[in-house]
């Protein structure tokens, strides 16, 4: 039987009421069983995730090694080795490419910067330890924080319009990230384990830099000499063909893995184990063929974060996250799994995932989207199948009131939501679906979905339009 609380029952009287019965809606049905019309449909659909990966242009290095042992490198724990990896890259790239190699040992060091057409090797054995003073991650170099624009700190792992480069290895990238050095910046945070500092706090930077960023003050004049944003630990940015596979990523300052602004970018094989204030495991930002395949993901937030700017900086660049896949992975801790904003004003489309398990006390969404008036963007072409999903408080959450909520002029929208062939043991709530009466969330589709255990239908709110085959909740048929 559905338990829904008297409180959501109210929420849904409106467009969304077939939820629980009150009144029919157009759109909101529960259709046959599946016909051979919607086989063929599906696969036509999911031929085109094959043709995103076919598409993607890869990376391809020459056969030589430059080991940074060479150039004075020293795995000891003790040596700073930023230096010699340096040098090591410069060598690499003047001869026309190869694998920088870091051996086994642990081997401190402060930012790392590629270049074209090297591959950056972290062998079985190896820690790449970097340094926590703030210091170490000037000059300033053009990034993206939360979706806006600046000159600030330095990733840990920094690549800017570079072409052919890579990550690879199994060995370990090492941020340092603790409850004492990076986090704190965070300030207030619900599983914070240090004292608010009011002074050395990332809202002392952050407001001041969106504030920037709406008035359009140039990107080369966002700069702050007291600064307490936290960089990513691995940002691409404006760079071609870039893969990066094998290595774990640990307590990452902020983000584990940002690409921005790039194109042809394969993440295969990572394990991102970061349990810090945003601690997003995988988010690429306006970019163009990604694949994400075969990693783990154990986060202190978002798994997987879809992403195009915020606000005014996202219209300003209007560059879409578009054409990714992901497939094969799997998401333990975080706060969605797969996860579509929220800085999404350049918008999103032609989104697929499939064949991946998550499960976690400690996951709160499996399949998110979030956005705003004031954020906007169009998110279309989402496609989702073949998903396993253990334990997870919300199956499906796509909410227009993140953070600010409706106050802005920017309507967000969802075209194209499809959801094929999954199957939940354990959820508090199916649905959080919060759509604006004047922009009301559209085109969603559920096909084959098996929902074994859940507490409460949850929220539909503002829902113009389900499409609704072989969906069972608690071992019924679900009929909105």
């Amino acid at each position: 039987m559905i338990d829904i609380t008297k409180r959501d029952s109210l929420k849904l009287m409106g467009l969304s009421s077939c939820a629980v019965g009150l009144l029919p809606v157009a759109g909101c049905t529960q259709s046959p069983a599946r016909t051979p019309d919607y086989v063929a449909e599906d696969e036509a659909l999911w031929q085109q995730a094959d043709d995103i990966i076919a598409h993607i242009a890869l990376t391809d290095f020459p056969e030589r090694d430059f080991p940074v042992t060479d150039f004075g490198g020293r795995g000891d724990g003790d040596t700073d080795n930023t230096q010699p990896i340096a040098d090591a890259i410069a060598a690499c790239a003047a001869a026309g490419g190869g694998r920088v190699v870091i051996p086994a040992g642990t081997f401190n060091t402060g930012p790392i910067h590629l270049k074209s057409n090297v591959n950056l090797h972290v062998s079985e054995d190896a820690i790449l330890s970097f340094y926590t003073d703030p210091d170490r991650y000037r000059p300033y170099v053009l990034t993206r924080w939360e979706g806006v624009e600046l000159m600030g700190f330095s990733p840990l792992i920094y690549a800017y319009g570079q072409e052919n480069i890579a990550i690879t290895g199994t060995g370990v990238l090492e941020g340092n990230g603790t409850n004492t050095v990076w986090w704190p910046w965070k300030g207030r945070w619900s599983r914070a384990q240090w004292p608010v500092d009011p002074v050395v706090n990332q809202v002392n930077t952050r407001t001041p830099l969106f504030d920037m960023a709406e008035a359009g003050v140039p990107v080369e004049e966002r700069v702050f000499e007291t600064n307490y944003l936290r960089p990513p630990f691995i940002q691409p940015y404006n760079c071609k063909r870039v893969l990066i596979e094998g290595v774990t990523i640990r307590n990452s300052p902020h983000w584990l893995l940002n690409p921005v602004l790039s194109e042809d970018v394969i993440v295969r094989g990572v394990q991102c184990i970061s349990h810090g204030p945003n601690s997003d495991g995988c988010d690429p930002e306006s970019c163009n063929r990604v694949l994400i395949e075969n990693c783990l993901f154990d986060t202190g937030d978002d798994c997987i974060a879809l992403k195009s700017g915020r606000n005014a900086d996202g219209r300003r660049l209007a560059t879409p996250i578009q054409n990714i896949v992901i497939q094969d992975c799997q998401m333990r801790a975080g706060h969605g799994g797969v996860v579509i904003g929220s800085e999404i004003s350049g918008g999103a489309r032609n989104i697929f995932a499939r064949r991946c398990y998550m499960s976690s006390p400690s996951l709160d969404r499996a399949i998110r989207m979030k956005t705003n008036s004031v954020r906007g963007g169009l998110i279309e072409n989402v496609a989702i199948r073949d998903m396993v999903i253990g334990e997870v408080r919300d199956v499906f959450v796509i909410n227009f009131y993140y953070e600010e909520g409706d106050k802005g002029d920017f309507l967000p929208e969802v075209r194209n939501l499809h959801v094929s062939n999954m199957v939940v043991e354990n959820a508090r709530r199916v649905f959080e679906l919060r759509g604006f009466e004047r922009a009301p969330i559209t085109g969603v589709s559920l096909h084959d979905v098996t929902i074994k255990r859940a507490e409460s239908l949850g929220v539909l709110e503002n829902v113009g339009e389900m499409d609704l085959v072989s969906v069972s909740l608690n071992g019924e048929p679900l009929t909105l």
